[in-house]
């Protein structure tokens, strides 16, 4: 076991060697085919990339970016989401989140953070994104690093390496990342709305969401992953419980056993569930643990936390148990349920693919010098 464990990393070390290898390669070069969608012409891309007030040439992101302007910024950061953990388990989830909203719609720019601008509204404010949390936490941690580094570290950098020490926290891989993101000067509320994927999608709907933004099935089926940690509230799977499609029949995908499990924890706080769920997003936001019946909320680590990171998630799917409509939509697929079998039998694999992933989406799409802006306040254009 301890050799399988050793070369498991090894691999993982080679695999992220490439990775990086091949990151700066791409950014050096311009925009990969894979961000295609967030470099198409349009209004909205064309204010996304105005230039700072600085002078710098283009740059690239870097491993360490901050090494001389701001040593400390990592150290920092972590420190502090550790800090902020012991009180409030929930941040875990709630950053796995934040950088999924936020990379999903524009690349890694931190825009998911600002409030509304003038009168066109704020990402924070549109459907998917009203039950997101965090960002107090995240503010907590901005003036943290101002106060060692003033107007050095952006907000992007920041949600990037704070949603890496969630994983980790979570009980997933710790992965490196590569800083010297900027922060977007606008939100884009219009497009949050509608491109942040579904809990009721299909999977066909799924994958080519996914798509869009760069990422094959493989990694789709990795990426919701994240899903093995945090709550949801009934209300974004209520329709499978009573409703399905407009049937007035459960879903029948459902395991029986499991269907009655979900409508006992969500008829103690609402009898009347059997309307569709509203626009949402794969990654649930997490509350109190000790109020899952009271609050219609459902742990996504119902059976309690599994041995290893997604386990749990991968068999739940294997035994048509997963809770959202778009989760359990993964073993419908020929290709998609050979890979949602191997890593429920797999864990070191899927650690393995998930840091690889991890990173990918962190680096999507992101602004550097002299693009963008480093924002004073996270929720406000410097």
């Amino acid at each position: 076991m301890e050799i399988t464990r050793k070369l498991s990393f090894l691999l993982l070390v080679l695999c992220v060697s490439i990775f990086l290898k091949n990151q700066n390669a791409e950014t050096n070069n311009g925009p990969s085919n894979s961000s295609s969608i967030f470099s198409a012409p349009s209004n909205s891309q064309s204010s996304r990339n105005i230039l700072s007030s600085d002078d710098d040439m283009p740059r690239s992101l870097e491993y360490d970016y901050y090494r001389e302007s701001c040593p400390k910024a990592e150290q920092i950061i972590r420190m502090a989401v550790r800090n902020q953990h012991k009180f409030r388990p929930n941040i875990a989830p709630a950053f796995l989140r934040l950088i999924f909203h936020d990379c999903f719609i524009e690349g890694c720019d931190a825009s998911v953070l600002l409030d509304a601008i003038g009168g066109g509204g704020s990402e924070k404010e549109v459907p998917p994104n009203e039950t997101l949390k965090g960002f107090d936490v995240v503010d907590f941690i901005k003036s943290e690093v101002e106060e060692a580094c003033p107007g050095v570290v952006s907000c992007a950098d920041i949600l990037a390496l704070a949603a890496r020490e969630a994983v980790s926290l979570a009980g997933g891989p710790y992965y490196p990342l590569l800083t010297g993101r900027r922060d977007s000067l606008l939100p884009f509320p219009e497009l949050a709305a509608y491109e942040i994927p579904n809990p009721q999608d299909d999977l066909s709907t799924i994958i080519a969401s996914f798509a869009s933004r760069g990422f094959d099935e493989q990694e789709a089926v990795t990426l919701l992953g994240a899903h093995s940690v945090g709550m949801i509230h009934c209300k974004f799977f209520a329709n499978r419980l009573y409703n399905f499609h407009n049937t007035e029949q459960p879903d029948p995908s459902v395991d029986a056993e499991f269907l009655n499990f979900m409508r006992t924890i969500c008829n103690n706080s609402n009898p009347s569930l059997s309307t569709s769920p509203p626009l949402s997003s794969p990654m649930p936001s997490r509350s109190s643990p000790s109020s899952q019946s009271s609050r219609g909320m459902m742990k996504m680590d119902y059976e309690g936390p599994g041995t290893d990171f997604g386990t749990l998630y991968y068999r739940s799917l294997l035994r048509n148990r997963g809770i959202l409509f778009a989760d359990q939509q993964l073993t419908s697929g020929e290709n998609t349920k050979v890979w949602v079998t191997a890593y429920a039998t797999n864990p070191l694999l899927f650690r393995k693919e998930f840091a690889m992933v991890m990173m990918k989406l962190s680096n999507l799409s992101v602004l550097t010098a002299p693009m963008g802006q480093v924002r004073l306040h996270c929720a406000k254009v410097a």
